[in-house]
């Protein structure tokens, strides 16, 4: 089986490749290698499994529609997954149009390529961030969300729109994955785990917003992959008794669903932050700040249904 990894040499992507390499898998990875952190994390997360007969690379953008067309009739992909996405929310309230870019254009032309080329399964990453404003916990791919407080959220709550109407216009299958707060070995440093560790090692202060007082569900990077590994195995499906005049939102009528991957045990950030303080043995210098704007207060994510439906 050939698979198509968006976004292979980022903090996720380089992870599942290196995963499914083991199990056996020929990998195909794209990736354009941008600015938006130092490039050289990137190379080095490739150097894990860039040597594997079974893994080819590609340097290329999902906005490039020309190349990407030929990348799918050439390789003829049994399942993509889509991880490529001009990441984080703060970055998004300064530069709104490369989120356009990379996660609505970009995106398009990842369903036209399964649509034009006989993909079985499309799996891509949400985010916790479309969530917004909602504040009923934890949170269930089964309640609406409608209202996004980041550009960022809004373009993932977006694929998932695009997603279902390709699932509803050309029996697509697509199952998207709502990612809550990753963290691990070779994660991004715009996180909090690398932010504030690095701040902390060079005495430098950190910035703590909304006075310390939110709530997210760290979820370690294996348990991340260990989710898409078992969505793979089976193919987003057809709710048989969705009901239109009750609609459900993680499923349809068509062969579409939507989970959440989480730790389903929030944190409170100053114990994070304790925690870090006692792992690296020094004390933070800490700036108290009010909720940040894009920020969603807290996250805890229900992950009963993924176990339900996949059997973990």
């Amino acid at each position: 089986m050939k698979i198509l990894i968006t976004g292979s040499a980022g903090f996720i992507g380089s992870a599942l490749s290196i995963k499914l390499l083991n199990k056996g898998y020929s990998v195909v990875g794209i990736d354009n290698h941008n600015k938006y952190y130092d490039v050289s994390l990137k190379e080095a997360r490739l150097k894990r499994h860039i040597n594997n007969p079974n893994y080819k690379h590609i340097i290329m953008s999902i906005e490039n529609r020309e190349g990407l067309e030929k990348t799918f009739k050439d390789e003829k992909f049994d399942i993509v997954i889509n991880l490529a996405a001009q990441a984080g929310v703060r970055y998004s309230i300064e530069n709104p149009l490369v989120y356009i870019d990379s996660n609505l254009l970009g995106f398009a032309n990842i369903l036209e390529g399964c649509r034009h080329n006989k993909v079985k399964h499309l799996i891509y990453a949400s985010s916790s961030s479309v969530y917004g404003l909602n504040a009923k916990q934890p949170f269930s791919t089964h309640e609406g969300t409608n209202h996004p407080v980041s550009l960022y959220a809004a373009t993932k709550k977006a694929n998932e729109l695009m997603a279902h109407a390709y699932s509803h216009l050309y029996n697509l299958p697509t199952t998207g994955l709502r990612f809550f707060t990753v963290y691990g070995p070779f994660d991004r440093p715009d996180m909090a785990l690398q932010k504030f560790a690095k701040a902390i090692m060079n005495d430098q202060p950190i910035n703590v917003f909304n006075q310390g007082n939110h709530l997210r569900d760290f979820t370690y990077i294996d348990d991340i992959i260990e989710g898409i590994c078992n969505v793979i195995k089976k193919p987003a499906f057809t709710n048989v008794d969705w009901n239109s005049k009750n609609p459900d939102p993680a499923t349809s009528s068509a062969p579409y669903g939507v989970y959440n991957i989480g730790n389903n045990n929030p944190v409170n950030l100053m114990d994070y932050i304790k925690a870090l303080e006692n792992s690296l043995d020094k004390r933070a210098k800490k700036i108290f700040l009010d909720l940040q704007p894009g920020d969603v207060i807290d996250t805890y994510a229900d992950i009963k249904f993924l176990y339900l439906d996949h059997h973990f």
